[in-house]
Parts: C-alpha cells; sequence; structure tokens
C-alpha cells in the first residue's frame, strides 16, 4: 500500500491520479462552473476493544475516536483531522509524518510488522459555483489491514501478542461480515468490530470496492496463502449498489435591515414604520377565483366558512390553527388514531372469531332426525343399584339379573372393621358383572377368529398392520382360543395385550343379546 520512492504503492499512485483527474476537470471546457476540492484524514485502529482504538494519525493523540452515522446513513468519524490538499506535494507534506505515527513492531517475521490497521480518508468535492449550487461529494476509503498472524511463527509474547489477538480478531468478524452478504442473513455483524463499522459504506454499501490480497509464494505458507485467497473469493462475490446523490446547497437568507432605534420610543409598532412599498400585498380570497356558481353549495358554504374563520385569526398571513398544529401534537394525534384503528382491528378479529366458535357449537349439536318413522331404540345403560340393596358381606359379590343393570358395587376388601370405623369413608367399588364380563370376552374370541381386516382394525389398539398379523396367523395356527393368545401374534406383548383387553371389553358388550321375555 505505501511501497517505496523508486516503487511507489497503491496510496501514493491514487492520490496522484486524484489530484490530476480535479486538475484536468478544472481545465477543461465548462470546467469554470464547477469547483474542486480535495481532503485527507489519516487514521489507525488498533486494539479496538482495549482502551484504545479509532486514532488519529495527523495529530496523534491518545483519545480514542467515535464512530457515528448521519441521517443520510454516512459513516463519519467527529473530531477526526481533516487536511486539504492543493497538489501531491501537500499530501507527501500532511502523509509523511503521519505515516511514521503508525504503531509498528518488530516480529519473528517482519522487522517493521504493523500492528494495527491504517485507513487513509481522502474526500473530493465537486460544487457549482452559480445557482442552483449543486454539490457532489465522494469519498476514497484506501486501507493497509495488518495481516493475521500465527503466534507460533512470530513468537509473540506480551503486549505483542495482544495486538495479534485484536488484528485476528477484526479479521474474523470482516469474514463473517462478508459470509453474511454473501448468504442474504437480515442482520450484518457490522457493529461487532471498528473495522466493520468503518467499512460499512464499502462492504454491502453503495461503494465500488477492490480488494488486493497479498499472498506468500513459499511452500511453508501454503494454507495462508489458501485462506487468503478463499477469503478474497468469497469477497468478490458481494454485490454492491453505488449510486450517485447530488445536493442542493440552500440560498443564503436576507438581512432584515437594522431598525431605527428611535422607532420604540414613539410607541409604534415595526410593522407600522414600514414604508408602503414593503408591506406585503393582501391575498385575494380564494373565492373570488372559483366559479362558486358552478360548484356544490355545501362546499361553497365550507370555503366561505373557512375565509371567515381566517379572517377572524388575525388576516390572510397567519394559519389557521388547525393548519399550524406543532408537528410533536400532530405526531402524536396521528400514533393515536393509529392505535385505535389497531383497536379497531383486533375487536372485529376477536368478534369474528367468537361468530366462527358459535357456528360450530351450533353444528357440532345432534339434530333430531325427522324424515324416520320408526321411534329410535333405546340404548342399554348401566344401571347403578341403591346401596341398601347391593350391600353384601365382604368376599361375596351381589349378582343383580335381568334387566337390573351391568354394573355391581360391592364394598372394598380389607375394609376396616372397629371402634373407629363409622368415622372412616365407607370404602364402595364398581365392578362389572362377572357373566357380561365372560360373555364380552367370548365376544371378543369370536371377532378375532370370524372378523375380517375391517372388523378388526375396528377394535381399540389394532391397526392395519395388527389386523393382516391377526390373520395371518389365524391362517397359519387356526382360530385362537382365549383373548390371551395374542400374545403369540408377532410384536404383540402381555402389557399390550391387556390394554387391549381393557379398551375392547365395554365395547363388546354391545354384542350381548337382551335375555328373552319372562313367560
Amino acid at each position: 500500500m505505501l511501497g517505496s520512492p523508486e516503487q511507489p504503492g497503491v496510496i501514493p499512485r491514487a492520490l496522484r491520479d486524484v489530484l490530476q483527474l480535479t486538475r484536468e476537470a478544472s481545465c477543461s471546457p465548462g470546467g469554470e462552473e464547477w469547483g474542486y476540492s480535495v481532503s485527507m484524514s489519516y487514521l489507525e485502529i488498533y486494539q479496538e476493544k482495549a482502551s484504545m482504538g479509532v486514532l488519529d494519525l495527523l495529530e496523534p493523540s491518545q483519545q480514542d475516536l467515535p464512530i457515528r452515522e448521519d441521517r443520510d446513513r454516512n459513516i463519519l468519524i467527529p473530531g477526526l483531522t481533516e487536511r486539504e490538499l492543493r497538489g501531491f506535494g501537500d499530501f507527501e507534506q500532511h502523509f509523511l509524518p503521519a505515516s511514521r505515527n503508525r504503531t509498528v513492531a518488530s516480529t519473528q517475521l517482519n522487522d517493521r510488522s504493523s500492528r494495527s490497521h491504517a485507513v487513509l480518508l481522502v474526500r473530493v468535492a465537486r460544487l457549482q459555483r452559480a445557482p442552483p449550487h449543486r454539490r457532489r461529494v465522494a469519498k476514497l476509503c484506501l486501507i493497509d489491514l495488518a495481516g493475521s498472524e500465527d503466534n507460533r511463527r512470530t513468537g509473540n509474547r506480551g503486549l505483542r501478542l495482544k495486538e495479534s489477538g485484536a488484528i485476528n480478531a477484526s479479521l474474523h468478524v470482516l469474514s463473517k461480515v462478508v459470509d453474511a452478504l454473501n448468504q442474504g442473513l437480515p442482520r450484518v455483524p457490522y457493529r461487532d468490530s471498528k473495522l466493520t463499522r468503518l467499512l460499512q459504506d464499502s462492504l454491502g454499501g453503495s461503494a465500488h470496492s477492490v480488494i488486493i490480497a497479498n499472498v506468500a509464494p513459499e511452500q511453508g505458507f501454503y494454507f495462508d496463502t489458501l485462506s487468503t485467497l478463499n477469503f478474497a473469493a468469497k469477497s468478490k462475490q458481494v454485490v454492491n449498489r453505488p449510486f450517485t446523490q447530488e445536493t442542493l446547497q440552500a440560498p443564503a437568507a436576507r438581512k432584515r435591515p437594522p431598525e431605527d432605534p428611535g422607532a420604540g420610543s414613539e410607541g409604534a409598532s415595526p410593522r407600522a414604520k414600514r414604508p408602503p412599498e414593503e408591506e406585503p400585498p393582501e391575498a385575494e380570497p380564494l373565492s373570488s377565483l372559483l366559479p362558486l356558481e358552478q360548484l356544490d353549495p355545501r362546499l361553497v358554504q365550507r370555503l366561505l366558512g373557512l375565509e371567515q374563520l381566517e379572517k377572524q385569526q388575525g388576516g390572510a398571513g397567519r394559519r389557521l390553527p388547525l393548519l399550524s398544529t406543532p408537528r410533536r401534537e400532530r405526531v402524536a394525534l396521528l400514533c393515536q388514531l393509529e392505535e385505535t384503528r389497531s383497536e379497531l382491528q383486533k375487536l372485529k378479529e376477536k368478534q369474528k372469531e367468537l361468530e366462527a366458535l358459535a357456528l360450530l357449537d351450533k353444528a357440532c349439536q345432534p339434530k333430531p332426525l325427522h324424515h324416520s318413522k320408526a321411534p329410535p331404540q333405546a340404548r342399554k345403560q348401566a344401571v347403578v343399584l341403591p346401596l341398601q340393596k347391593v350391600q353384601t358381606p365382604v368376599g361375596k359379590q351381589a349378582m343383580p339379573s335381568g334387566d337390573e343393570g351391568i354394573l355391581v358395587i360391592q364394598k372394598r376388601q380389607g375394609q376396616a372393621a372397629g371402634p373407629g370405623a363409622e368415622n372412616q369413608a365407607p370404602g364402595w367399588e364398581l365392578m362389572l358383572r362377572p357373566d357380561l364380563l365372560a360373555q364380552s370376552r367370548e365376544n371378543l374370541v369370536v371377532l378375532l377368529n370370524q372378523g375380517s381386516a375391517k372388523e378388526l382394525r375396528a377394535l381399540h389398539r389394532i391397526g392395519d398392520k395388527t389386523a393382516r398379523l391377526i390373520l395371518a396367523w389365524r391362517q397359519l395356527h387356526g382360530p385362537f382360543g382365549q383373548v390371551e393368545d395374542l400374545q403369540q401374534v408377532e410384536g404383540m406383548t402381555a402389557k399390550q395385550v391387556a390394554s387391549f383387553l381393557k379398551a375392547n371389553l365395554l365395547s363388546a358388550l354391545g354384542c350381548v343379546s337382551p335375555p328373552p321375555p319372562a313367560q
């Protein structure tokens, strides 16, 4: 980047070309219309996450300069020294002493190793001398990056080791920024490093960017060269969108003529002392400029009302109070209006949800079948008998028969009986009638032996694969003797058979035929 007097590097060559181009542009035909100015700033980024950071090299001090962003999203450094350049001699006069202020040190690989990243900011401005005073500003960033260091080769210790850690960390963040731009991630970590924050315009911004990679041809630096070339290849894929932004310089405000000091003593206002020729002409009312007979009567009435209100507020020179609302109050009113609209939208959405739930509940309610002439048969329900009818001694079960029900209540085994037994809660439990339990098991065995695949899939805990396995086992080994024989089917365990039996016992009760009527 620096080079030597015999072979100058990129920085002196670039400054010579910029100064030559501005000189030729000012001497070209029509160049008298524009004025050109070139200025430079020189800084270094040294141990950016330590006590130091961005340091000014033109006027060196120990003060860390902040990095800011203006309203146009341009990166700037407040307090950074800027020198104007009228020729290449001015550049050498400022740049050479500033280069000696840069932090360098000796390592095992380099006698003058850069311990910081140096950034030369060149600003070129073009200003139109005549109105409308158009202005364009271009910024050229020339960055001398410190290379990544392998401390095993450089032999860094102490402060040198701390410096190399800061250099490698900033280069790592630079690589992360390039990867994020290539992948199109929503967040690009510009702020993780002062180097990437300063180069935000150049990395995926509005600038043309060029990276010059320095590699070593020795075999011992093969992996370093490969890593550098991979980084350069990834950086080449970043797409920038340069554009030209032109600003217009606002005209200077006219100075008011000094007032007569004696005017105040006479008690007259400054407006009364103004000469008649300087009085602003009174604006004609809008109603005199419009064909009122062709407009809507309601619109004409509103227009005349506004004009009358304007006259009451002090003439045509003052704005209406509604139109002169301060910006802060307008913003507050707009925010309140937006919040009200959002609340109304939420209420409408909630109302729609409630209406949808109401329609869903209405659709889920059972409807009577009017087309069926035959009355629906009453389903058989479980009948729980009163306690006084089923209380039996411990160890014996109540056996209701007929239509008395399918459930029985019995006293729990092991119920304590003694002086304090009356204070204890009675232990009663519901049990299925043993005869119906046996009948439901038989129905399940019949269904397992004679049912089709569709009927088997209708049972609980039986899927398509298990149904096919039951059919295959039935063809190979014959009918099932009892429900527990399902354990012999591939994939069925004793726990699964117990779960199957528990889930299907009550459903199998529907297969029990009602008892014959009494003769």
